[in-house]
């Protein structure tokens, strides 16, 4: 096997690893050791891919926004009026993250609370990104007449910021816990949002 397929591989290993350590004991009592041993490598090892425990949490946060990003670029190449694929995409990028954190809810805030210095940059870059996905869903609306004219990037950021309340960093544990009521209540917000951008 190459070396940089089998690079990938133990990094996407170490990532899982991380998920279920976050799961099982949280950020805090997680170790380089208990991800070495998880995996099956040696602690050194671990080194090669991350530097330190700090970053393997904010690639593995990285990770579950990538591949949201990805399934929001579905939503946007698939079938629907533009209204339909927004809405799609406002209640996708809420429940995804939900769902990818939802095992290691109890202990999301002290993962959070420990890299409160370091996440703040990482998710402006997060949102911005998802509003350019948003964007061309929004300019292909106004061009055929769906949606009144504007300024794309703008909108898709204001669409954004009106459920980043409902994005696990803002929820309690019930709250996160409550995947049914978190889809009312996100589904509510996005067919308010979508009527404000008719025509």
């Amino acid at each position: 096997m190459p070396a940089h397929i089998q690079h990938l591989r133990t990094r996407e290993a170490i990532l899982d690893a991380t998920d279920l350590l976050l799961s099982r004991s949280g950020f805090k009592k997680m170790t380089i050791e208990d991800l070495a041993r998880e995996v099956g490598i040696g602690k050194g090892s671990i080194y090669l891919h991350f530097e330190s425990k700090d970053e393997i949490a904010l690639s593995h946060i990285d990770r579950i926004v990538e591949r949201l990003k990805v399934r929001l670029r579905v939503i946007v190449d698939g079938p629907g009026t533009a209204s339909e694929r927004v809405h799609e995409m406002l209640v996708e990028r809420v429940l995804y993250r939900s769902d990818s954190v939802q095992h290691y809810s109890h202990n999301l805030g002290e993962l959070l609370s420990c890299l409160r210095t370091k996440l703040p940059e990482r998710r402006q870059r997060y949102f911005n990104d998802e509003a350019l996905i948003f964007a061309d869903v929004l300019i292909a609306g106004s061009e055929s007449g769906e949606f009144a004219p504007t300024d794309a990037h703008q909108t898709a950021s204001a669409l954004l910021e009106a459920t980043n309340s409902l994005l696990p960093y803002s929820l309690s544990p019930r709250e996160l816990n409550s995947r049914s009521e978190l889809s009312a209540r996100v589904t509510s917000i996005a067919t308010i949002l979508i009527k404000g951008l008719g025509r």
